[in-house]
């Protein structure tokens, strides 16, 4: 089976979720008055699901740029670990690498973590066409959100939860397929924590610090939570024996 056809197969359930979550955030643009184009460039350009959402806000407000900044940052702070956990997996990607980069969502991340199986060429191959494919699936549903939202009068108060639902389900999904839950748990209590310590507008950042701290303390005592190289291809090993 070719990597597009693979990645096709892969991201049906991101397609569908793409395709609500996409036609909230097209919703909400459209409410608050946005043309569909907008709609569709912030989608191309951007491809943030959960900072659109923040955004859109944001721009009816007409924030100022450094509240853009800053609220960037603190939304989308969580992808400085997707980045770290797939540098070896997007060495070597070439010209397709900045491409793979802006196109990192949780789905995304979430996709090329649990199959590890693609060898070789095919591996760049297979993590583009993720990407791509989730990328057309969010602006396709952004489209279709923004013309129902001009055409239709309905109340969508609410619809920015689907987002947390999305979320919620990636973080079962990965619960289930690892053994190893103590990264997750930690995760948990941190957040947690700094919520209650720290409040709601504070908290976010304070607690991707205390998660870094606490993951490269859990790598430092036990060696078989460290993510490298080495780790990621006995994994692949060991699944493609499973098949054999």
């Amino acid at each position: 089976m070719t990597a597009w056809k693979q990645a096709a197969l892969d991201t049906l359930p991101v397609f569908a979720a793409y395709l609500i979550l996409g036609m909230g955030f097209g919703v909400m643009m459209s409410r608050e008055g946005f043309s569909i184009w907008l709609t569709i460039l912030m989608s191309i350009v951007c491809f943030a699901g959960s900072l659109q959402y923040v955004a859109v806000p944001l721009l009816a407000a007409g924030a100022s740029h450094a509240t853009f900044f800053f609220m960037t940052l603190l939304v989308n702070a969580r992808h400085i670990f997707y980045g770290l956990s797939v540098l070896e997996r997007y060495e070597g990607s070439g010209l397709k690498k900045p491409y793979l980069i802006f196109g990192l969502t949780d789905e995304t991340y979430s996709l090329v973590c649990r199959q590890p199986y693609v060898k070789g060429e095919q591996r760049t191959g297979y993590y583009f066409a993720v990407t791509l494919l989730n990328h057309l699936y969010w602006i396709a549903g952004s489209a279709l959100g923004g013309i129902l939202g001009n055409t239709l009068r309905f109340n969508s108060r609410g619809i920015e939860f689907s987002l947390t639902a999305l979320f919620v389900v990636i973080f079962v999904d990965q619960w289930q397929n690892t053994k190893r839950h103590l990264p997750a748990l930690i995760g948990l209590g941190m957040t947690l924590i700094s919520r209650v310590l720290f409040g709601r507008p504070h908290f976010l950042v304070i607690a991707m610090v205390l998660i870094l701290i606490a993951l490269l303390l859990l790598e430092s005592i036990r060696p078989e939570y460290r993510l490298d190289v080495n780790i990621l291809a006995n994994v692949e090993a060991d699944q493609e024996d499973d098949r054999v």
